[in-house]
């Protein structure tokens, strides 16, 4: 297992903080489910007890569509989204690097997940798994 670091970030307006215990190194999912291709939404995936929010919790809100097991949670404020409840690991939370404070993040692997097909992808796909402690 890799070592990990606090990462601390937010949202742009600052009403919305968290960190996050994660290897500085963050193994990054690029979905391209309908959802992920508009907003942009490149995700690593940390268990719960891996993230905590500092502040905003009354400046958050949240958007379902589908299943309804994604809770995608953005600020009311600035509308970014710097984490959220991903559908493959409603155990866990898909944070933002790009909403990371600078200092802590070596780098970012991105990998590709085909989303638009997620039933059939998800099945091959060892994201289910990030969200548990290993």
């Amino acid at each position: 297992m890799a070592e990990e670091v606090c990462h601390t970030g937010g949202c742009h307006c600052g009403a919305v903080r968290f960190k996050v215990w994660a290897p500085p190194v963050l193994q990054a999912v690029d979905c391209n489910c309908s959802v992920c291709v508009k907003k942009g939404n490149i995700h690593f995936v940390v268990p719960e007890s891996k993230f905590e929010l500092l502040q905003g919790k009354d400046n958050l809100t949240t958007y379902t569509f589908n299943t309804g097991v994604a809770k995608h949670t953005f600020c009311k404020t600035c509308g970014v989204q710097s984490f959220y409840r991903p559908r493959s690991n409603p155990d866990g939370y898909g944070v933002c690097p790009h909403c990371l404070d600078k200092g802590t993040v070596e780098r970012v692997e991105i990998s590709k997940f085909d989303g638009d097909q997620w039933e059939s992808a998800i099945v091959d796909s060892d994201i289910p798994t990030r969200s548990k402690i290993q």
